[in-house]
């Protein structure tokens, strides 16, 4: 039992040493540009009432959700999606706020798995969400702010995929289908599965040009102009909108010079419902899945009494720094470079030294000696952990003895000559 209690359960994982500091300095990095944009902080409750991620709002099902019970038998659950938790956090703090909120946020979300999908089940996650503007300058500004967050965490090959859920929901209205059968369909086209597709449209009575239409959009995807090949195969205005909006955005990020970045795909259909205009996803390589996940959501504020456009964005850490140590890209992160080892004769001169060393920005680790362990031992753990130099304070703590790590030298100083 005493074994297996220092496990932990499937789906989450201890990160230590090295591998926590290049995440915490990702973070750092990526927030600094969540900040630069002029977006500030908020934080929310890590669980909250199960209502407010109900599957009729669109985010995760509830078989899905960590659901518990509070004194007053409420139904609770880790919150498993940023979105509906600020779009709440919004409604309740800003309700007659009628000018754009940005605001950014670093928090955990918690999402049960099967196992199989081989997803952890607690994700960290950075993102920013702007309320209160429908423009395609809002929407563009999201995309330039997921470009510069990836590299600024220090990737440099990755690519943000664009689609637009009206175009797909407007050709759906158009043909009648019923919800279940949209539902089939969008994972289908989803999954490129032409076949699937072919088949399910067989069994359906629709126009034949709109069965054309639907079998052509897993080949909408690439450049802009790959898609604007759409326009010529359907007059739905809602579609075409869809299209234009997707103009808008293109021409956009070419103003911010961000446009290599870019790619379409209006097969790209989330299978979040709160969705309702663009959406977008980055992938790059090294890793299975998406690293960031993002779009409009203009209707999900109503649900909680405030009328409020919306978009925004979540870049899931775990799999961003994945990716960068797939990829053999290391942020330089400060670790201490230098061990004071000391006598215990010696701790007055030795804590003086180390206030100086930190006094300067210069971060070391303080060890006192032990009678009973060689000096080797802090030479090897000095090794270990990557230092370059090993200050010996010993004695009366009148000279100091450094050892250098990479020639394995000894060399004497007075300890005036450091302090």
């Amino acid at each position: 039992m005493s074994n297996k209690l220092i496990h932990t359960p499937e789906g989450v994982r201890d990160i230590y040493s090295r591998e926590c500091m290049q995440k915490l300095k990702v973070q750092e990095r990526i927030l600094n540009v969540l900040y630069l944009y002029g977006y500030q902080h908020i934080e929310t409750p890590s669980f909250e009432f199960f209502d407010i991620f109900n599957e009729d709002r669109g985010s995760v099902s509830s078989n899905e959700m960590f659901k518990f019970f509070d004194r007053d038998n409420n139904t609770l659950v880790l919150r498993p999606d940023m979105t509906p938790a600020i779009a709440r956090c919004v409604s309740k703090y800003f309700a007659d706020e009628d000018m754009p909120l940005r605001l950014c946020y670093l928090e955990r979300t918690f999402v049960n798995n099967t196992s199989y999908q081989g997803r952890l089940k607690e994700n960290t996650q950075t993102g920013a969400e702007m309320i209160g503007d429908d423009s395609s300058d809002a929407d563009g500004e999201m995309i330039a702010m997921v470009i510069d967050c990836l590299k600024a965490a220090g990737l440099e090959e990755f690519q943000v995929e664009l689609g637009q859920v009206e175009f797909y929901r407007g050709l759906v209205e158009e043909a009648g289908l019923d919800t279940e059968c949209q539902e089939t369909l969008r994972e289908l086209i989803e999954n490129k599965n032409v076949f699937g597709v072919e088949e399910l449209l067989e069994s359906i009575s629709i126009k034949p040009e709109l069965k054309e239409v639907f079998l052509r959009l897993p080949e909408w995807n690439g450049s802009i102009q790959q898609i604007q090949k759409a326009k010529e195969y359907t007059n739905n205005k809602r579609a075409l909108f869809a299209i234009q909006r997707l103009e808008k955005v293109h021409q956009i990020m070419e103003h911010y010079g961000l446009s290599e970045y870019i790619s379409f795909d209006l097969g790209a259909l989330s299978h979040y419902r709160y969705y309702t205009g663009i959406i977008f996803k980055a992938y790059t390589y090294g890793t299975g899945d998406y690293i960031v996940t993002g779009g409009r959501y203009d209707k999900l504020l109503c649900q909680f009494g405030k009328d409020a456009p919306a978009v925004g964005f979540a870049i899931v850490v775990d799999r961003l720094l994945m990716a960068l140590s797939s990829q053999h890209i290391s942020l330089e992160v400060e670790k201490p470079d230098t061990l004071i080892l000391f006598d215990i004769s010696a701790r007055i001169p030795a804590v003086q030294l180390a206030k100086k060393f930190r006094q300067k920005g210069a971060p070391v680790t303080f060890q006192r000696k032990h009678k009973t362990s060689a000096l080797e031992s802090y030479l090897t753990m000095a090794e270990r952990e990557g230092m370059s130099q090993v200050l010996y304070v010993n004695g009366d703590g009148t000279a100091i003895q450094e050892y250098s790590v990479l020639s394995g030298e000894w060399k004497g100083f007075c300890m005036e000559e450091w302090v």
